[in-house]
């Protein structure tokens, strides 16, 4: 019953707009802050290597995301420092225009996942929550943005190629 209601209905669709332009504007100023100030992630990503989330007992709770720190993001930091900014400020694009929203919020939540596992609590849990809701809520997250004429030219140009062509050769 409240998915039906999160994913129909349009008093839904106005409550999740302001939950996206919200999360839209926070991802798009962050980014816009990486791009325009010299971001770089290594400090970030050393950090979080040297100081990783334990538990009660000492040891690294997320030792394979350390270990992909280590082997994949530190040796790669010049891609980070590109993708991160970019993807940021996209996202945050996504979600003001409402255009594509479940497949921003799907990549902000990735990020914001990513940021907590390196240990960053700070606003973290509370953007995962409301993208959860985003993400959830599908296509009526996007109902008052570009989605309402973007998703369906998406799916008509999508049904078109799939339909069998029809051959006319003679006999």
């Amino acid at each position: 019953m409240f998915a039906t209601f999160l994913r129909e209905n349009k008093i839904a669709a106005g409550i999740l707009t302001v939950i996206r332009l919200y999360l839209g504007y926070a991802w798009m100023t962050a980014g816009w802050g990486k791009l325009t100030g010299g971001f770089d992630a290594s400090g970030y990503l050393n950090n979080a290597v040297a100081n990783p989330v334990t538990g009660p007992d000492g040891n690294a709770v997320y030792g394979w995301y350390v270990n992909f720190l280590e082997a994949f993001a530190i040796p790669n930091v010049g891609l980070f420092n590109f993708i991160v900014p970019l993807g940021e400020f996209l996202v945050g694009v996504g979600l003001l225009l409402g255009c594509l929203t479940t497949a921003a919020m799907f990549f902000g939540l990735v990020m914001n996942f990513s940021f907590f596992l390196a240990g960053t609590v700070s606003h973290n849990p509370t953007d995962i929550f409301l993208g959860g809701i985003i993400l959830f809520a599908g296509y009526n997250a996007g109902r008052y943005g570009l989605d309402r004429w973007v998703i369906p030219f998406i799916r008509k140009t999508i049904n078109k190629k799939a339909e069998p062509t029809v051959s006319k050769t003679a006999a």
